[in-house]
């Protein structure tokens, strides 16, 4: 890894940590709706060129974000599917008023820009101040993905020598599957952690389970995104972070794994 990319990492998780483990509902509230906007941003920015994405709505509803918990805990997921309705509603409407000057491959770039970054980033939030003791729980969601792109970095780089897919020439099958042992072995020592430190009980076989799956999640993730980055034509989404690319690169995985974390990890 680069100096850049270290120095990167060592500078951001700080401040991302003291915000997630220290700030009020309401703070993290506003931080991811500004984290979704600046990614959202980013994916748009791509496919300048080669459509012309309607931004406004996508936009907005990065911004509800901010006001999530002012909405009571049994309506959020309604309040999200309604959301979305009035989204595509928004977006046809563009189409009719506009005269077909936006065409339904600028209405799908849109929709999956606010489906892919702004709604799948809601699901932080209601992680960790919805779900019972979802301040702990929320960490599973970052080892998890962290676990899974460290060792598929390190021992695909070392070890590699079969092709995983074309989508990204430099994964390995054997990163693949050591990322799956890195997100089981970042998740197990954590459950370990919780349960001696703050007395959590959480049982270690669903654990295990969880992080397989999350593991396999982020790595379509990742390649969700080197998808996009390929279909644009372009390496990174920006130079935001350096030796990381843009914010988007950076939470890719982590995008993706949240609202099937949200779910699994209300059950526990």
């Amino acid at each position: 890894m680069s100096i850049k990319r270290i120095l990167s990492g060592i500078i951001l998780f700080p401040i991302f940590a003291v915000i997630l483990i220290f700030g009020s509902k309401y703070v993290v509230d506003i931080f991811i709706s500004i984290v979704a906007m600046m990614s959202l941003h980013e994916f748009y920015k791509a496919f300048k060129g080669k459509a012309n994405p309607i931004e406004w709505p996508g936009y907005i509803t990065a911004l509800l974000i901010c006001f999530i918990h002012l909405i009571p805990g049994e309506y959020v997921l309604p309040a999200i599917t309604l959301i979305i309705l009035i989204n595509i509603l928004a977006l046809f409407t563009q189409v009719v008023v506009t005269s077909l000057k936006r065409n339904i491959t600028d209405i799908a770039i849109s929709l999956l820009g606010t489906c892919y970054i702004v709604f799948f980033l809601m699901f932080a939030p209601l992680i960790r101040d919805n779900l019972e003791d979802g301040r702990i729980l929320i960490w599973y969601v970052f080892f998890a993905a962290w676990g899974t792109d460290i060792f598929a970095y390190f021992i695909g780089k070392k070890f590699g020598k079969h092709k995983f897919t074309e989508i990204s020439p430099n994964k390995t099958v054997e990163g693949c599957i050591a990322g799956l042992f890195g997100s089981i072995i970042m998740c197990m020592i954590y459950t370990v952690v919780c349960n001696a430190v703050w007395n959590v009980n959480i049982n270690y076989i669903y654990i295990f389970g969880i992080s397989i799956f999350l593991s396999v999640i982020s790595q379509i993730g990742d390649l969700a995104a080197s998808s996009i980055k390929r279909h644009c034509e372009i390496k990174d989404f920006s130079n935001l972070i350096p030796g990381h690319g843009g914010l988007l690169d950076r939470i890719d995985s982590v995008v993706f794994i949240l609202p099937f974390a949200y779910f699994l990890l209300s059950i526990i």
